[in-house]
Formats: C-alpha cells, structure tokens, sequence
C-alpha cells in the first residue's frame, strides 16, 4: 500500500465529516492530484468505508435507476460489496461518479432523504459532466477543489514539517528566517520547479531522490492526459487540445496570443481548446482586472488573458527542461526562467486559498496609450486590494508595484523573488518559498492599523 502523504484538504475534509450541517460533498479537480487518495484516507476514520468506482464497476451503474430511492440503493451498495452501510458509522465514496448522471443525480437524494449519512464522490472529467447539468445540486451539495501538491505540502512530505511551521509561524518582513534555514527553503525549491506537486511525482522523489525518475512519471500523466483528449469533444481534434496546451506552457507569463498556436488555426478552435483544457483543470486563466474595487472579477478584460499550467513539474517535463537548468541557474536566471516562477507564484496563491471556493486569478495592466505598467497578480486580503510581483531580486524594477500603489491607494504590495523576508518602504518582499504566509502577513497588517 502506497504511503500516504498529509495534504491541506484534510482538514477540509475532517470538518465536514464532523459539520451538523453536512452536505453531500464533492471533491473537484484535474486528474491524478489525489483526490480519491485524499478521500481513501479520510475513509481510515470510518469504521466502515465502500468505495464505488463507477468506470472500474460499470455494471454498478445499473443500480442508479430512473426511480432514486437512496436508501434502498444503500442496501443493494451494502450486499454488493459484503459491507454495513449505517449512517455515522460508514463513508460511502462514489469515484468516478461522471460516468453515471443518474449517479449524480442522486447527491441530491441523498441530502433530502438520507442527509444522515457521509457520502462524497469525486471523478476525473467530472466538470464536463457538471457542464451538461447546470442545476443538479444547487444548495444541496458542497464541493472542494483540489489541487497539486503546494510547497509546504512538498516540504511536508518529505519530514520538514518543522521547517513549515516555523517558517509560516515565525517569519515576516521584520523577521526573515536564519540564513541556513533560508538557503534550504532556496534549494528545495528548486527541487520543487522540477518535481513538481503532482502526488505521484511526489512519491517518487521522497522514495528515490532521483529528478529521472520523476520525469518519467511526468510523461506517463502527460500520456495520460493526451489519451483524454478524445474525450473532451468530439468535434475538436485532440492535436490542437495538445498544440494549444504546449503554447500555453511556452507562453506562460505573457498575455496569451492565438497565432502562436499555429497561423493556420482559425481563433475559434483554439478558443474553444482553451475553454475545454480549463474545464478540464490543466490550464488555468489569469485575467486582466482594472482592479479599482472588491470583487476584482467586477472589471475585467476577458481579451485579455494569461494561462498558467496545472503543475510546474509537468510544464518542466513538457518543455524537455535539464534538471542542471534549474538545480545551477544564477537567482536572476532561475527566477525570471521563461515565465516559470510568475506561473509556481500564482499557482502557490490559489493552493493556499480556501478550498470551498474555485479561486478565480487576475493581473492588471495600464491601458493608457504610452504608460506602460503591469503587475503580475492583484488579489484581495481583508478587504483590500493587494498587488504581487515576481522579481528576481532587488534589483528588478519595480516601477508598476509603485504606479500601481498610487493608482489604486494601496497600504503596500508584494515582491516575491528569492530574497529572504525584507521590506522597502510600501513594498513587503515575500521569498517565493514563504506565499503560504501572505494571510498572516496581512492579519498583521490590519492589527497595526
């Protein structure tokens, strides 16, 4: 039996088990991130547990009728797998639950007539399914969105929950960490550009330590995810799903340019690629706000779009990446990489977010005729408006932090670079490793005024 590694989501998880106001729940995200191993693991606290795999186990699909009566289902569920199913004592996990509508459908059932019992599912193309049913369980089901492994879930892994703590509990701009302990955070993330958070990766750098071996495992998802391309449509060809996919990790960092995909390729269809790639968890957009209030989606420019790729391992994988690439690149080198550590920040920022909610990204840039000024991400904290730049190190400029700051009246913005904790004036510099304690930051921030 495959170890299994702590992940964010488990608490997610541990309080919904214990909620009075439990919901059936459904766990959402990309293929292979650990989502059914997340659930496995949450069935350990049962006393019974039955898992439903309903790709595996087609013929149990027969058993979610035209007529939904949850509970007589329960019995059949409870003499097909030789298990007691009884509510407070038995988990019952329906996996690739987008197999089935009527599995779906029946989420809904079990909140109305049998809410005493835990049930979640989850599924691999599960927002495609979703996409067909926009109402199947509006206030009935409650769903968490999963991702790859973050950094301290990287760290963690490995037996540094030590340094995790420390760093998120100890360290600020006024307190940077001890320089040993900074120059390991460093090392392990480079470590972390090239494995990447993908579990399975994961897994194998803890066991063997060999950035090989992770590539290999790599290409097998990337294998996987190829062989899912046939399935997302069927009047799109799964070589632009694949073209598209490779421009986004080419262009990662830069507004997103269609032509690039290929000039013989009409916008629509690459529209479309990049529409059903998001659906599917493996891109992620970043779209243009003017950023002047809270929501930041109130004012945005959807022509106007960064993509970011699921899991930098994969990008590294995909675009043929030498470890010595990564492993011995100057901080000015490594840090501005074709787009890659603007991409691992954003991707840090969502995995640290509240995993009841799917996290929407944003960048502003000035629009203005002959004022050119960007900011890599806008989110909000407490209320108010934060900008986050990636920079390589104090040098990098930072004139569109501080245009941005006037613009908008910001109390101060963000640098992450590879830096230890600092801070400038109305500038907190953030080390790349350290994005999980931008809550606590300002938490601070709002205690001092």
């Amino acid at each position: 039996m495959k170890k299994y590694f702590k992940r964010h989501i488990d608490s997610y998880l541990s309080d919904w088990k214990t909620s009075a106001n439990r919901k059936p729940l459904l766990v959402r995200g990309a293929r292979q991130v650990g989502k059914s191993s997340a659930i496995c693991h949450l069935g350990e606290s049962f006393k019974y547990f039955i898992e439903v795999n309903l790709e595996k186990q087609q013929n149990i699909k027969l058993l979610f009728g035209d007529n939904l009566d949850v509970k007589t289902l329960c019995s059949q569920i409870s003499v097909v797998y030789h298990t007691p199913i009884i509510a407070g004592e038995t988990l019952l996990f329906l996996d690739e639950i987008q197999e089935s509508e009527r599995a779906i459908a029946s989420l809904r059932y079990f909140y109305e007539d049998f809410p005493e019992l835990h049930v979640v599912a989850a599924g691999s193309l599960l927002e495609f399914a979703l996409k067909e049913l926009p109402s199947f369980g509006v206030g009935r089901i409650r769903s968490l969105y999963m991702y790859p492994f973050s950094f301290d879930e990287f760290l963690t892994a490995q037996g540094l929950e030590m340094q995790v703590e420390y760093k998120k509990r100890q360290a600020d701009p006024k307190r940077p960490l001890p320089e040993p302990l900074h120059r390991e955070m460093v090392a392990q993330l480079r470590s972390f550009y090239l494995v990447g958070g993908m579990p399975e990766a994961v897994r194998v750098w803890v066991e063997s330590a060999d950035y090989m071996q992770c590539a290999t495992v790599h290409n097998d998802i990337l294998d996987t995810y190829q062989d899912d391309f046939g399935k997302y449509k069927a009047r799109i060809s799964p070589i632009i799903l694949s073209n598209t996919m490779k421009s986004v990790v080419l262009q990662a960092g830069n507004k997103f340019v269609y032509s690039e995909v290929g000039n013989d390729l009409h916008t629509a269809a690459i529209k479309e690629a990049l529409d059903l790639l998001t659906l599917a968890g493996l891109i992620i957009p970043v779209t243009h706000s003017a950023a002047n209030g809270i929501p930041l989606g109130a004012e945005i420019n959807s022509k106007y779009r960064k993509f970011l790729s699921l899991d930098a391992g994969l990008m590294q994988s995909l675009l043929g990446t030498q470890p010595t690439d990564i492993l011995f690149a100057d901080e000015t080198a490594f840090v501005n990489k074709g787009g890659l550590s603007e991409m691992v920040a954003g991707l840090e920022l969502i995995k640290y977010e509240n995993y009841l909610k799917k996290v929407e990204l944003y960048y502003w840039q000035r629009m203005d005729r002959n004022a050119q000024a960007e900011v890599d991400y806008v989110i909000s904290r407490n209320g108010k408006i934060l900008p986050v730049e990636v920079k390589a190190n104090k040098s990098g400029s930072m004139q569109s932090m501080y245009k941005f700051i006037e613009l908008k009246d910001c109390e101060y913005g963000v640098r992450v670079s590879l830096e230890p904790f600092t801070e400038y004036g109305k500038v907190k510099v953030v080390p790349l490793y350290a994005l999980s304690n931008l809550t606590h930051i300002a938490a601070d921030q709002v205690k001092k005024n």
